[in-house]
């Protein structure tokens, strides 16, 4: 297949089709259910869907359906046929989602999150990056392999609407759609992305989470100060040494054994590798850091280890407290912490969760009242070794699109739908990657899409597509 057409084909689609229509997706204020708790009225993520599908119809690659179980979260499928001679090479399952994160505020000036804006080659807007271009760039990979010569195997895009809360859907549905799917051989998933953008980063791993809101509660009424602290303890108190039963304050080591694994010598040396192949500095700099604050480490491979295969717990919201200028003076009845913990690719998550439980429980202080809600956990995933054809066409993406050897890295994030397909199809290859870089800015303001990687990905998951089909 000639890589030049196939990078005039994508160009051409971008320039003259995807980004206006993507734009009329940024308009959308699809946010994921648990952020939108009446979404099936609201009906963001149904207008969503029905823009996206209303383009691929367009594109005339095949057929799309909109599949919806009672009570979850609709599911936008294209089946696109193989090319001629490609149709034993099983199925390619390409992999997006058109749920948002909140907007939150700190918009700088002219941005914000509905508006999309084009500045500088890049496209501002919530849902932008993560992920509203993959279904975009997935149908324009698929039709430039056609316009360029190449093959394909039998593809099935999947756009799910629930990725921003952790795919509560997606087991039900990969369930009821596995006969549709068939033998799934290629898994392409494009809601990830790497240190820079100058070369395609493949993610070879993906942290599991664990979730948990805990309640603190000490007296029914909340009491003077003066009066009642000496006697009746902090709720507050009683959470930070909660805390410390799970966290070494000092280090951020999180404590509980069911929490650690070994590292794999291939993904340490992986982690090596991206660090030596980054400008020294970047990965520490792609971290907003406030004037005068110092990462962990120093030594990027370890923060690189940190970030994608050592456990973490942060405290990602809180409730019981009022505003500082409107705190009186008293002991509140009660304080509640939202738990949200990252575990190496590789622990189990079930494990690790039932171990939190144990120590927010056990043996509270004061015999205080611990009321455990919102708890969930989900396990992460790491990759199968590259199969040669992979390998090759990995080597020659590198070679004749970017210009660069492929990174791999390991990602701190989760994506829940890669280990339920691990599970699932342990033959299958996956290529885990997208035009996320460190200053991207998903889940928080300024959100922006890099076009030009973007379009460099779009061509790269074409000429991959063209070499699973030929093996």
């Amino acid at each position: 297949m000639d890589i030049n057409a196939v990078q005039s084909a994508v160009r051409r689609q971008w320039n003259d089709d995807i980004l206006e229509n993507l734009s009329g997706l940024v308009e959308i204020p699809a946010l994921s259910p648990a952020f939108d708790e009446n979404w099936e009225k609201t009906g963001y993520l149904d207008a969503a869907v029905n823009h996206v599908r209303q383009w691929l119809d367009a594109q005339g690659l095949g057929k799309t359906q909109v599949v919806r179980l009672p009570g979850r979260t609709p599911v936008l499928l294209l089946d696109v046929p193989a090319t001629a001679g490609a149709a034993d090479r099983g199925t390619v399952l390409l992999y997006g989602h058109l749920d948002k994160q909140p907007p939150v505020g700190g918009w700088s000036e002219g941005l914000g999150p509905w508006t999309p804006v084009v500045r500088d080659g890049k496209l501002y807007g919530r849902g932008a990056a993560d992920d509203g271009y993959s279904g975009y760039a997935a149908a324009a990979a698929l039709r430039a392999v056609r316009e360029s010569g190449g093959e394909h195997a039998r593809a099935v895009l999947l756009l799910e609407t629930g990725e921003e809360s952790g795919s509560p859907d997606l087991p039900a549905y990969l369930e009821h759609l596995s006969d549709f799917l068939g033998d799934v051989s290629f898994v392409v998933c494009l809601d990830s992305g790497g240190n820079d953008y100058q070369r395609l980063w493949l993610t070879t791993s993906l942290r599991g989470l664990a979730q948990v809101r805990v309640t603190v509660r000490v007296l029914d009424v909340a009491q003077h100060s003066g009066m009642a602290s000496g006697a009746v303890p902090s709720s507050f108190r009683v959470l930070r040494q909660l805390l410390d039963r799970i966290e070494n304050a000092q280090t951020g080591e999180v404590l509980l054994p069911e929490f650690h694994v070994d590292i794999p010598a291939n993904r340490e040396q992986e982690a090596r590798q991206a660090a030596a192949a980054t400008p020294a500095g970047a990965i520490r700099s792609s971290f907003p850091f406030a004037d005068g604050v110092q990462p962990v480490t120093d030594d990027e491979a370890e923060l690189l280890l940190n970030v994608a295969w050592r456990p973490t717990l942060s405290v990602i919201g809180a409730s019981g407290f009022p505003e500082p200028e409107n705190a009186g003076n008293v002991l509140r009845e009660s304080s509640t912490l939202a738990l949200s913990f990252r575990l190496p690719p590789t622990a189990d998550s079930k494990a690790a969760l039932e171990a939190v439980q144990r120590a927010l429980t056990t043996d509270v202080p004061y015999g205080a009242q611990v009321t455990l809600s919102g708890v969930e956990h989900a396990d992460g995933w790491n990759a199968p070794d590259l199969a040669p054809w992979l390998d090759r066409g990995l080597q020659r993406v590198g070679d004749e699109i970017f210009g660069a050897p492929y990174g791999a890295v390991g990602l701190g994030g989760s994506i829940p739908f890669m280990g339920l397909l691990g599970e699932k199809y342990p033959q299958a290859q996956f290529l885990v990657t997208g035009a996320l870089g460190p200053d991207s800015n998903a889940h928080v303001p300024d959100e922006w899409l890099n076009l030009a990687q973007a379009e460099r990905v779009t061509a790269a998951v074409a000429a991959l597509l063209d070499a699973h089909a030929r093996g």
